[in-house]
């Protein structure tokens, strides 16, 4: 009999509940993915390149011209300067990131903290380390660091601290007072962050992303992970990057070329070149999805859920207590698919520990106009 690595592992939510939609014909507002497509250009890019011949190996650390556009795009959005061929690596997506940033570090007894409710891909990645995760549950409502508990969670063990901003499944942001309150924490200790920032672009109503590459005396010991999938609306191209101070990168790069070497190869050219031609795409990021959101809150307005808009991401938190407080979030989720045919993801997922009574599930608004007035004429019926 084999002996799991990963005993309390199955198949995701975000898998069961997409193929629950598919198996109802749901609208599949659960999994975080677009209903529809990246930028024309992009797309017609890699065909080019395809073409080209551009389909061998890329270099494990990454095509260079697409690390000198995430170098140019750093240094114009957090007026930061990194380098190109010692500081960043492109992965096949940013959890392939996260995970060899902690195979790069954690040992066998080290802890790491997270902040529930988080991604699930953290807590695997940490035990196959053999390391162990420390949950530390965000104040709700807000989902603001509980800075008492993540005190008490310290320890001579800890060895790393996963940030996630703009926070999934929340949307809410880390601000840079929290940033400098987190490297008071731990300035005198031996700790190394990842901050999982994939949808650093997607912050809304004016706010700023505050990211840890801006953060001088944190990103000493960072890795910090984006999404190309994310930013250009290609969440299946899986592919990423992690950004991290010279010496991180050789141990991340150590781990990386034994996982996948390189990143897909055609893509890479494509993304280059896209960026490099549009920069106003990331620019305009913000009002797009905003928009989008606005758009599904104020067709919500008239429902029986209760909800604060997303300062981030392509997430909109919903609280359904005044509708079905009898069922909790998997059931409700589950009802919601099957009953009225709109797919959701349950947040109690996210928790190792979640919160007695939690009400609350989570749609993805990256969808297109018609899709979301037809899930919310569908939630607004109920």
């Amino acid at each position: 009999m084999i002996e799991s690595k990963l005993p309390n592992v199955g198949t995701t939510i975000f898998t069961r509940m997409s193929q629950l939609a598919a198996e109802t014909g749901a609208l599949n507002l659960s999994q975080g993915f677009p209903d529809f497509d990246g930028p024309a250009a992009l797309r017609e890019a890699v065909g080019r390149h395809i073409a080209a011949g551009h389909n061998q190996y890329a270099p494990m650390t990454g095509l260079p011209a697409l690390r000198e556009q995430v170098a140019a795009k750093i240094a114009l959005c957090y007026g930061q300067t990194v380098s190109a061929d010692s500081e960043i690596t492109i992965t096949p997506g940013a959890t392939q990131a996260i995970f060899c940033a902690i195979q790069a570090v954690i040992r066998p007894g080290d802890e790491v903290i997270v902040f529930d409710p988080c991604y699930d891909s953290y807590e695997p990645s940490v035990e196959l380390a053999g390391g162990r995760c420390v949950h530390v549950p965000l104040a709700l409502p807000t989902f603001d660091i509980d800075w008492q508990r993540f005190s008490d969670a310290l320890n001579p063990r800890t060895r790393m601290v996963i940030l996630n901003s703009p926070h999934n499944p929340s949307g809410a942001l880390i601000s840079r007072e929290a940033l400098d309150r987190l490297a008071e924490f731990i300035r005198d200790r031996d700790i190394y962050l990842v901050s999982d920032e994939v949808y650093e672009h997607l912050v809304f109503d004016g706010q700023r992303h505050a990211s840890v590459l801006a953060h001088a005396e944190l990103y000493q010991r960072a890795f910090v992970v984006s999404s190309f999938g994310k930013t250009y609306h290609v969440t299946g191209w899986k592919t990423g990057y992690v950004v991290a101070p010279p010496a991180l990168t050789a141990e991340l790069r150590k781990v990386h070329q034994y996982v996948s070497f390189c990143g897909v190869t055609p893509l890479q050219w494509a993304l280059a070149d896209f960026m490099l031609e549009h920069p106003e795409h990331i620019a305009e990021l913000p009002a797009f999805y905003q928009s989008k959101r606005d758009l599904f809150c104020d067709l919500l307005a008239g429902s029986r859920f209760r909800f604060t808009r997303a300062a981030g991401t392509y997430f909109q938190l919903v609280d359904y207590s005044e509708i079905r407080p009898d069922l909790d979030d998997l059931a409700m989720a589950e009802w919601l698919t099957r009953e009225h045919g709109v797919a959701a993801i349950p947040v109690s997922v996210f928790y190792q520990a979640p919160p007695k009574d939690l009400r609350l599930v989570r749609f993805c608004f990256a969808k297109r106009e018609e899709t979301l007035g037809q899930a919310a004429e569908k939630l607004c019926a109920i």
